[in-house]
C-alpha cells in the first residue's frame, strides 16, 4: 500500500472507530437509569446488575475475538470490519425495545460477538504501520475512543431527558452510518499474499492464549496488560454509579463528565503520544504510564468534592500512554501474517479482564455502599483499581528494565 493510500486509510479507519464508539459512548449515561426502570432497584443494585450485563457481553467477546482476528487474517480486515457494524446496529435496535432485564442480557450477548471487530481494526493498523510509527498509529485508536468519548457520552445525557431509549436508537443509527460510511471508504489493508489459512486450533481464546508461548520474551507484559486492563473497570464500570451515589448526578452530568474524560483522553492519545513516544520510546512510556495510572486511581477514591473528579483525570488520563506502548512492544515480537491473530489474542485479553474486572469492581461498590455495608466506602474500587496497576507496574519492570 503506498505512502498516501496508508494515510488516506488511517484517516478511514480512524473515521470508521470514532463514529462506532460514539454509539457506544450515547447509551453509557442512561444505563443505570433503564436498569433501575426495568428493576425497580436502588443504584446500588443497579450497579450490581450492570456488573453482570457487562460480564455477558466480555465473556462473549472473549469466546469469539480470536475468532474473528482469525477470519480476517484469512479473508481481510474490511468484510468483518463491516459485518460487525450491520450487525451492532441491528443490536442497538433490539436493545432499545427489550422489555425487561432478560432481553438486555440476550442484547449484550449479540453485542459481545459484534465487538470482537475491534481485534480486526487493531491489526489493520499493524498492517499498515512502520515499526518507527506503530505506537503512534496505535495511538489513534485512543484518540477515536477519546473524542467518541467526548461527543458520546454527552448526546447521550442530553437524549436521555427524551427517554432511557431514546439513545439506542440514536446509536443504531450511527452504527447504519458507520456501516455504510465503510463499504464505501475503507479499502482493504491485508494483500492475498500475506494472508494465512483459517486454523481452529487458535480460533478459540485458550488456544490463542496457549499461542502466546511461541513469544515467551512478552509474557510478562502480557500479565501486566491482564492487571491494567482490570484496574481500568474502577473507572469503566463504575464511574456513573460512583458519582450518582456520592454526588448525585443526573444523565446529563454524568454524560458531560464522561464526555471530559474523552476530551482529556484523545488529547493524550492523539496529541501528547504522538510528541512523547518518540523522544523517551516505548519503555518509559509503558512505565510512566501505569505510574500516572495509579495516582489518578488512588485520587479519586479519596475525592470528597465534584471538581476533584475533574481534576484527578489529569493524572489517570495521561497514564494512556501506556495502552499504544504496550501494544507497539507486544505487536514488534509477531510476523505480518499473525497479527490478526496477536490482536484478536489482546482483543481477548481484554474481554477475559472485562468478565472479572466490571464483577470485582461493581460488587466492590455494592459491598461497600449497600444498606448492610460493614463501613461506606464509595471509593474503594478506584483504591483496588489503584494497587492493581502497582502489581502491573512491577511485572513490565521486571521485562524492561534492560530497555531503559
Amino acid at each position: 500500500m503506498a505512502k498516501g493510500t496508508k494515510q488516506a486509510a488511517m484517516g478511514f479507519i480512524f473515521i470508521t472507530m470514532l463514529i462506532d464508539v460514539i454509539g457506544l459512548g450515547i447509551i453509557i449515561p442512561v444505563v443505570p437509569k433503564l436498569l433501575q426502570e426495568l428493576s425497580g432497584a436502588d443504584i446500588s443494585e443497579a450497579a450490581r446488575i450492570g456488573g453482570l450485563l457487562a460480564f455477558a457481553y466480555a465473556f462473549t467477546q472473549f469466546l469469539f475475538a480470536p475468532l474473528i482476528g482469525n477470519l480476517s487474517d484469512q479473508f481481510g480486515r474490511r468484510p468483518i470490519i463491516l459485518i460487525s457494524l450491520l450487525f451492532f446496529s441491528m443490536d442497538y435496535v433490539f436493545l432499545a425495545f427489550a422489555p425487561s432485564i432478560a432481553w438486555l442480557f440476550v442484547g449484550r450477548i449479540i453485542a459481545g460477538i459484534t465487538g470482537a471487530s475491534i481485534s480486526s481494526a487493531s491489526a489493520y493498523i499493524a498492517d499498515i504501520s512502520t515499526k518507527e510509527n506503530k505506537a503512534k498509529n496505535f495511538g489513534m485508536i485512543g484518540a477515536a475512543f477519546g473524542m467518541g468519548f467526548i461527543i458520546g457520552p454527552v448526546l447521550g445525557g442530553v437524549l436521555g431527558h427524551y427517554g432511557s431509549r431514546v439513545p439506542f436508537i440514536a446509536a443504531a443509527v450511527l452504527c447504519a452510518v458507520n456501516f455504510i460510511y465503510g463499504y464505501f471508504m475503507l479499502p482493504e489493508s491485508l494483500p492475498v499474499e500475506k494472508r494465512r489459512k483459517f486454523d481452529w486450533r487458535f480460533a478459540n481464546p485458550v488456544g490463542a492464549l496457549m499461542r502466546l508461548k511461541k513469544y515467551p520474551q512478552v509474557i510478562t507484559l502480557i500479565i501486566a496488560v491482564f492487571l491494567m486492563y482490570v484496574a481500568a473497570n474502577a473507572v469503566h464500570g463504575n464511574w456513573s454509579y460512583f458519582t450518582m451515589y456520592k454526588f448525585g448526578w443526573d444523565e446529563r452530568m454524568v454524560g458531560i463528565s464522561m464526555g471530559a474524560i474523552g476530551l482529556a483522553v484523545g488529547l493524550v492519545q492523539g496529541g501528547v503520544i504522538r510528541w512523547l513516544n518518540p523522544k523517551i520510546g516505548n519503555a518509559k512510556s509503558i512505565l510512566l504510564g501505569l505510574i500516572l495510572y495509579a495516582i489518578g486511581l488512588f485520587l479519586f477514591s479519596t475525592a470528597q468534592h465534584e471538581w476533584l473528579m475533574f481534576a484527578y483525570l489529569v493524572p489517570y488520563c495521561l497514564g494512556g500512554i501506556a495502552g499504544p506502548a504496550f501494544q507497539a512492544t507486544i505487536s514488534e515480537h509477531v510476523p505480518p501474517d499473525e497479527q490478526g491473530q496477536i490482536q484478536g489474542t489482546l482483543s481477548s485479553l481484554n474481554s477475559a479482564t472485562a468478565i472479572i474486572g466490571p464483577l470485582l469492581m461493581t460488587n466492590t461498590f455494592y459491598y461497600f455502599t449497600h444498606d448492610q455495608a460493614p463501613f461506606t466506602f464509595a471509593g474503594a474500587p478506584f483504591l483496588l483499581g489503584g494497587l492493581l496497576t502497582l502489581v502491573s507496574l512491577y511485572f513490565a519492570y521486571t521485562n524492561l528494565k534492560n530497555k531503559l
